[in-house]
């Protein structure tokens, strides 16, 4: 049996919602409940989690950042390629519907870990 990896992770959300019909905000409440810290990042304000969404166009510093888990789709996400890198997370997760090759070509060139998985499903088989 696989033991699952319980180290708590800063997860930086790209396309974070306060809407609850939206996958971004059940990742945001499932990663909290996994005991993981979060940082919802994103267009529209409001907060999710008790957590502000911060606002992307204003590229904010975000420290010590594990994994950036995106919600937002490969069209939108090229002007933010260069936030997205400079964050130096240990891995980005393209969730369903935000799969990017070039921007996970670049992430590697960096030695950034990409995969192509569900945030939610990683969470709930113990392999996130």
């Amino acid at each position: 049996m696989i033991e699952p990896d319980v180290t708590m992770k800063k997860t930086a959300i790209l396309g974070a919602s306060n809407n609850p019909y939206r996958y971004a905000f059940r990742a945001a409440e499932m990663l909290q409940e996994y005991g993981h810290e979060i940082v919802p990042v994103g267009i529209k304000r409001g907060e999710v989690g008790g957590e502000e969404i911060l606002d992307i166009r204003k590229e904010p510093k975000i420290e010590e950042v594990d994994t950036v888990t995106m919600y937002i789709g490969a069209a939108r996400q090229k002007e933010w390629h260069a936030y997205i890198l400079n964050l130096n997370p240990k891995r980005i997760i393209f969730n369903p519907g935000a799969e990017n090759p070039e921007l996970e070509q670049l992430a590697q060139q960096k030695g950034i870990a990409t995969l192509n998985a569900c945030t939610l499903v990683m969470l709930t088989i113990g392999q996130y």
